[in-house]
């Protein structure tokens, strides 16, 4: 099957959504200096993922409710699994089996979080550790439809202490590069906003403006792109980095530890 690419699933394949992709590539490359023995990934999207984890682990076991390419060409190879599947609950993952769990940019769409995490707690081993993305919602622009709920750093690191013994939460900066490009997104978003005089994006059903919002946010990152394509361009996971979290970080970066 083909993952439909909306602007809420990004890739490599849209080059208007690099600045995006590049922040998700970052969560990879961190998460890859940390991991070991058998992993589990929650939501593995588009499979980007794979090739910067699977070489850091004896055992890479998959998890999303569709399939990809990536994931598909990989399928077969030796300590390789992918369970297609909705979460939670987590299936056929016993308990105390896993080292680490990785779920980047997933929770936030899930609408039990607590059973999520608990769930990610049953299957992690004794000192196994979690490691989860999620947008800083102080950062937002304006109502994502396609998430349940945002978090701040406070709401997000309490969630997950009720679960783990320990949990260290970072957020996920940028350099100026990549904060002009946020700047001017923010202006852009602010012109197509300014019309919602009803507050509509609030006020109605989150899936009666998932549509329209996908659309305008495709609009709008081409616009962006166009506006200043060597900048789009030239971001690189570089461009980001991990300090303490607080109001102003793009993503919140959690590790927590059974």
């Amino acid at each position: 099957m083909k993952l439909l690419q909306t602007a809420e699933r990004i890739s490599n394949v849209e080059a208007s959504d690099n600045v995006i992709f590049q922040r998700s590539l970052f969560a990879y490359h961190e998460a890859s200096e940390i991991i070991s023995g058998t992993l589990l990934e929650i939501g593995t999207g588009m499979g980007y993922g794979f090739e910067i984890l699977a070489p850091k682990v004896e055992k890479y076991i998959a998890i999303d409710k569709y399939s990809s390419e990536i994931i598909e060409k990989n399928i077969g190879v030796e300590n390789f699994q992918f369970h297609k599947q909705n979460v939670p609950p987590i299936v056929n993952i016993p308990d105390n089996s896993v080292d680490f769990v990785v779920s980047f940019q997933v929770i936030e769409h899930i609408k039990n979080d607590r059973l999520f995490v608990k769930e990610i707690h049953r299957v992690l081993k004794p000192s196994g550790k979690v490691i989860l993305t999620t947008p800083n919602i102080k950062m937002s622009l304006t109502r994502n439809p396609w998430h349940i709920r945002e978090y701040t750093h406070q709401e997000f690191h309490s969630l997950l202490s009720k679960y783990f013994n320990k949990t260290e939460l970072k957020g996920v900066f940028g350099n100026e590069k990549t904060m002009n490009y946020f700047e001017e997104n923010k202006k852009s978003v602010e012109k197509i906003t300014r019309f919602d005089i009803l507050n509509l994006q609030y006020n109605l059903p989150r899936k009666l403006l998932q549509i329209p919002y996908d659309i305008l946010n495709r609009m709008n990152r081409k616009k962006l792109m166009n506006k200043n394509i060597t900048e789009v361009n030239d971001v690189s996971v570089k461009d980001y980095f991990l300090k303490d979290a607080d109001n102003y970080c793009f993503d919140l970066f959690a590790i927590a530890e059974k």
